[in-house]
């Protein structure tokens, strides 16, 4: 049987269906009647489904939109959800089309460049529409958008590395969690896990932020200085960096655990797991483990642990894996 070949115009309507269902299922009378007829179309062709999820790559850059000045408590909300409708359907707009026609290029609202990047079990280096290099630990997704005032990545999950082409007029910003980084051209590293953020500068400066919903342009780091924050931080907890610090080893596939107790290490492992490993007291977080092991083999590492410490694995509820401390015999008197 020959397979139907789709022409422009049967394509088009695809992509303008998607782009319909995006913003009728983020819409909040979306009924459940409409989210069965999606869910029909949806199925109906393999190229319903792939433009569907292009159009949800699109929301995410809208959600970066910037906010409308706020308005009178009553009317808020819904000024707001337009003003969300709106900007994706501008968005689509710019990215499906040559941007020269559309205002909202020139007002900085939209971008003309957008990027989407994942890397699963390899690490890869990738090169953004401005030059800018970025490697990928295993498990790291993220976006570019080039705005006219600014060149953005939203890291979604994951680590990476970023050399950063210079351009003083065109600031680079990263949104990582609740926070964001800022720099014209630089060399540093961001690790997310969670809520968790940590930035370590290589080379140049950065602003680092642990709220991007706060006034200012954050703290500055200068080389061999780290930055971390998490959830509700009203600022980043700024430290010195050694010399033979081991957080990019990463880069050469390693994981370095250098004498750190589990309450430590357990962020740093369950980065690289599907479900995360979890301890099952204080005490049995206080236990220290060292040593180099394959960020590909992490797996082997959690299986390893009864040899290497005094503990046992059991699971939990959830089916995670939890990590007991072997109780200590009282000595005889």
């Amino acid at each position: 049987m020959t397979e139907h070949t789709l022409t422009e115009t049967e394509h088009d309507a695809i992509t303008d269906a998607a782009a319909h269902w995006c913003m009728r299922l983020h819409a909040h009378d979306c009924t459940e009647q409409e989210r069965q007829a999606f869910e029909q179309w949806r199925d109906a062709h393999p190229l319903h489904a792939f433009e569907y999820e292009a159009m949800l790559e699109i929301w995410d850059v809208a959600g970066d939109l910037p906010r409308p000045e706020p308005v009178a408590a009553p009317v808020r909300r819904q000024v707001q959800s337009a003003w969300r409708t709106w900007g994706v359907a501008a968005a689509i707009c710019a990215l499906a089309v040559p941007l020269a026609g559309y205002g909202g290029w020139q007002l900085g609202w939209v971008p003309n460049t957008y990027q989407h990047f994942e890397s699963t079990d390899n690490v890869r280096t990738v090169t953004l529409k401005d030059g800018s290099q970025v490697e990928l630990n295993l498990g790291t997704e993220l976006t570019y958008s080039n705005y006219k005032d600014q060149r953005q990545v939203t890291l979604k999950k994951g680590e990476a590395f970023f050399s950063v082409s210079h351009d003083t007029r065109h600031p680079f910003v990263v949104k990582a969690a609740e926070g964001r980084i800022r720099v014209t051209g630089t060399k540093f590293n961001v690790w997310m896990y969670e809520d968790q953020v940590k930035v370590n500068l290589i080379e140049g400066s950065v602003l680092v932020s642990s709220n991007d919903d706060l006034t200012g342009d954050g703290l500055r780091l200068g080389p061999a200085m780290q930055a971390s924050y998490g959830h509700g931080d009203f600022i980043p907890r700024i430290s010195q960096t050694y010399e033979n610090d081991s957080s990019l080893a990463w880069r050469q596939g390693k994981l370095v655990l250098d004498d750190l107790a589990l309450n430590e290490a357990l962020p740093l492992i369950n980065r690289y797991l599907d479900k995360p490993l979890r301890v099952a007291d204080n005490s049995t977080g206080a236990i220290r483990i060292g040593g180099i092991y394959n960020i590909k083999e992490i797996n082997g590492l959690v299986k390893s642990l009864p040899r290497v410490l005094p503990v046992y694995l059991t699971r939990n509820q959830d089916g995670d894996l939890v990590v007991n401390a072997i109780p200590q015999k009282s000595p005889k008197t």
